[in-house]
């Protein structure tokens, strides 16, 4: 193999990473943008940022040294769980305020790092098994929306948006049935390509978001002006910061379990620290809070492929994208149909890594079969029926509007609960 050769599959398989993540990291400030009232100008700079910032932060997390760094095959993109709280903050007080609370939470993270760490006895396989497959099993929602067309779009579920998700999962699953070696790795690539040129013959392929985007964009510090620091916003955004770790470290222990790595509480401090890091520098340039990408940790499953090289590619597509809008802007042109039916193949690894994760422990236990069935069942149910803790305070909306989050404490807790003695006294 040359090593123009492996250069460029290597630039493949990162560009991968990247199509895998990028519509969700565009989304959130697509959403909080439009909801508190942001100019064309103001939102096509919080696009590109957010972009740039998932491709800082990533890198952080990959750069293993002795302060920070998990040193895994992970990818960091701008959380969904803090998008209500965004709203909720720059509308009640300001946009400044929701920067000086992003701020003031990435320094808590880094600073309850070695404590939060310390917690590693409350994840048992059972505790992390079950969040990852509490993590595939409620993002789902989100490829089958994307497939339909886009939730709320007036073409939801309309034929050709079935066809194009559907031939893009078949494409995927065809390629990793019979391909063999680098094509087989790509096979996401390959589907998220096949999709989007069958979807160009039905006239679903903008080029416009192309022509209208600028060559060069330039990350400013306090954009939207000097941080505001209000005790409410600063603890619902520490919230959403601590909640994110409890995500985080599911993906951890999944990756752990598909590199062979064993995590010890040393690793947990070191991403926890990456991740405050990328929080305090997200906010230093008006983007988001980060945590990690469950898709991706789909992909690295689906593509057996590990290499860190891989994820520091990716990170530097990332950056690049949010350095030059108009490269950023191709990626846009694929349809959220295509996107989709990528995100069933890759969800659904991560309900497998999971499923994986669960078979090391006793099942005959019926305390491990409850936790496992409580915790999926509430994560599950929170998922489907999204309003149903709509009249408590909304202050507690953090916590009980995401089925991750609801049924990752589950399972925390009921642990907590039924394995007590063995969370005192650790084997």
């Amino acid at each position: 193999m040359t090593e123009k050769t492996s250069n460029v599959k290597d630039l493949s398989l990162g560009l991968q990473h990247v199509l895998a993540m990028y519509a969700g990291a565009v989304i959130v400030p697509l959403i909080v943008g439009n909801a508190i009232g942001l100019t064309p100008t103001q939102l096509t700079y919080l696009i590109a940022i957010d972009i740039m910032m998932c491709g800082v932060a990533t890198i952080l997390q990959v750069w293993k040294n002795k302060f920070s760094g998990i040193g895994l095959p992970v990818v960091l993109g701008c959380t969904f769980t803090a998008v209500g709280p965004i709203i909720n903050i720059a509308n009640s007080y300001s946009i400044q305020s929701v920067y000086g609370s992003i701020l003031i939470s990435g320094l808590i993270v880094v600073l309850i790092a070695p404590i939060f760490s310390k917690l590693i006895r409350f994840f048992p396989p059972v505790v992390t098994g079950t969040v990852v497959t509490i993590i595939g099993i409620t993002l789902m929602p989100v490829a089958f929306n994307d497939l339909a067309g886009g939730q709320g779009a007036e073409d939801f579920g309309a034929p050709v948006n079935l066809l194009l998700g559907f031939s893009t999962l078949i494409i995927i699953l065809l390629i990793l049935k019979f391909a063999k070696g680098f094509l087989n790795a790509i096979a996401i690539l390959c589907g998220i390509v096949g999709g989007t040129i069958l979807a160009s013959f039905f006239g679903m392929v903008d080029f416009a978001p192309i022509k209208e985007a600028s060559w060069l964009h330039l990350p400013q510090v306090f954009y939207f002006g000097k941080p505001e620091f209000h005790i409410l916003p600063i603890l619902t955004m520490t919230l959403v910061a601590v909640v994110s770790l409890v995500e985080s470290t599911g993906v951890y222990f999944a990756l752990g379990e598909i590199t062979k790595k064993k995590i010890d509480g040393h690793d947990l401090k070191r991403g926890y620290r990456a991740e405050g890091l990328a929080i305090i520098l997200g906010g230093l340039v008006n983007a988001f809070p980060y945590t990690t990408f469950s898709q991706n940790v789909g992909l690295i499953q689906i593509s057996g492929v590990r290499k860190l090289k891989i994820i520091y590619i990716a990170g530097i597509m990332l950056v690049i994208l949010g350095l030059v809008p108009k490269i950023g802007a191709a990626t846009l042109a694929i349809p959220g149909p295509v996107i989709g039916g990528a995100m069933i193949a890759m969800f659904g690894m991560v309900i497998s890594a999971g499923i994986k994760m669960l078979s090391h422990i006793n099942l005959q236990r019926q305390e491990n079969m409850l936790i496992v069935a409580i915790s999926v069942g509430m994560g599950l149910g929170v998922t489907v029926v999204p309003d149903i803790f709509s009249s408590l305070p909304a202050s507690l909306s953090v916590i009980t509007s995401s089925g991750i989050v609801m049924g990752s404490l589950t399972a925390i807790v009921m642990n907590a609960i039924f394995n007590f003695k063995s969370i005192i006294k650790p084997e």
